[in-house]
């Protein structure tokens, strides 16, 4: 007896198509983005991996197993050092970009388009772009549910001082007052 195949409809199909040039990122994806260095713009294509930004627009919400982004980038700008439980993966579409990692990011190398590297959990890691101009980057998340991101200190010091926090469900808010100097 042979196995019986779902059928997809045109519609149905429709619903699993990002358009890029229809895809809106967010500027302010994650915590770390109140940091001029870390400014970049990242567009949720499946599933709506560790961004803090509640607002955020998922092309294709059907996240199994994994969550897809594209990352883009000014030169000299990139993401700060964090850690999550998933596995990720980064692949530079265009450019040339520098993967740091350890507790302390001495570790770096560099990777240009097409080149692949799999960070492994619960390491720290960033990346920056080390183009001349802006570039892309192709960014995969294992897991169903990636969890949440776990900033390095200077991160979350850096969000604190800017006036943001984390809610409950783990979304980047801007708090009524910024704490007072100390």
């Amino acid at each position: 007896m042979s196995e019986q195949r779902p059928v997809v409809t045109l519609e149905e199909m429709k619903q699993r198509v990002a358009i890029f040039s229809r895809l809106k990122s967010s500027s302010m994806p994650l915590s770390d983005a109140v940091m001029p260095e870390y400014n970049r713009d990242i567009f949720n294509i499946i599933g709506r991996g560790v961004t803090e930004d509640a607002s955020m627009e998922v092309a294709i919400n059907d996240a199994r197993d994994f969550h897809m982004a594209v990352i883009r980038c000014e030169p000299g700008k990139g993401t700060g050092l964090h850690t999550h439980e998933t596995l990720e993966v980064f692949m530079p579409l265009t450019g040339t970009w520098s993967v740091q990692w350890g507790d302390d990011g001495k570790n770096e190398l560099t990777i240009g388009p097409w080149d692949v590297i799999s960070i492994p959990t619960k390491i720290m890691r960033g990346f920056r772009n080390d183009s001349a101009g802006e570039a892309f980057m192709l960014s995969i998340l294992g897991g169903t549910d990636p969890g949440r991101v776990t900033w390095c200190d200077r991160v979350m010091a850096a969000a604190t001082k800017a006036g943001y926090a984390l809610d409950d469900h783990g979304n980047i808010t801007k708090r009524a007052s910024a704490p007072a100097a100390e």
